[in-house]
């Protein structure tokens, strides 16, 4: 079946937010019933119709083409289905996301896959910060699912991660892993100032690690068969990902200044 297709016809002159525009919510409705659909915004009233050439599909799949930087809340509370953003996204990309696939082939901003809970989220640009963590307030990041930064990533990505996995391809802000509660934060390229800190628990590996808080200790090389399986797993996703944790790492634990379980491996 063809993908429902939303063309943006010229930049928006507010930010906007596209939380509604998600498979379940669109299933069984018309074109004519998705234009009228009211976003919400910083000024005035605007519909879908008015943002959006709107050519007809199946709701399972949706199709953004064209971008902007004040599209917010795409695949919001997305629970099945398919949405590919031929562009760049605003905040929240994905948040609270329960399943289905959501691709963004182009940049996207802070807060991409806050409170994400499952299902699949990959970003072929670059990431703002706060990647996958939570609103002030909320105690808890990501919970589940996979995250996939193509380029670049923000600063504190991986910011209370609870569950579920991230993989940056390109590099990391300060703070990567910042106050992580459990989960696995992948970051191939280089990454900035302190990574891991205050975990209590969770696995952090780092291709190009910089140097370490002195609250980790370290524990030695070590050639892990949970690293080769979880290699496997990863490979269909990401190789670069795959060959690092197929090569024997170096362990350090901590964060020692809280809980300390957590961990951090680069290659030995």
């Amino acid at each position: 079946m063809k993908p429902l297709v939303l063309t943006l016809k010229q930049e928006p002159g507010q930010r906007l937010d596209l939380a509604p525009l998600a498979p379940d919510l669109l299933e069984g409705k018309s074109v004519k019933e998705i234009a009228a659909i009211e976003l919400q915004t910083t000024r005035e009233t605007i519909t879908v119709g008015d943002i959006f050439k709107i050519r007809s599909g199946g709701a399972e799949s949706i199709r953004f083409e064209g971008g902007s930087a004040r599209l917010d809340n795409i695949g919001a509370d997305m629970k099945a289905g398919e949405i590919v953003i031929e562009g760049d996204c605003g905040k929240s990309l994905g948040r609270n996301m329960s399943g289905g696939n959501l691709v963004a082939m182009g940049d996207s901003g802070p807060f991409a896959g806050s409170a994400m809970s499952g299902g699949r989220l990959e970003i072929a640009g670059d990431a703002g910060g706060f990647l996958g963590a939570p609103l002030e307030g909320e105690m808890e990041g990501m919970t589940g699912g996979l995250l996939i930064v193509r380029g670049n990533a923000g600063a504190r990505a991986g910011d209370r991660l609870r569950r579920g996995t991230i993989v940056i391809e390109g590099c990391a802000g300060d703070f990567p892993g910042s106050r992580m509660i459990a989960g696995t934060l992948i970051v191939l390229g280089e990454c900035g100032s302190l990574p891991g800190y205050l975990m209590r628990r969770g696995t952090i590996v780092l291709a190009s690690p910089p140097e370490l808080a002195p609250t980790f200790v370290d524990c030695g090389a070590h050639d892990l068969a949970f690293a080769s399986v979880f290699s496997g797993l990863l490979r269909p996703e990401s190789r670069a990902a795959a060959r690092l944790l197929s090569r024997p790492l170096i362990r350090f634990a901590g964060d020692m200044a809280t809980l300390g379980k957590g961990e951090i491996f680069f290659p030995a």
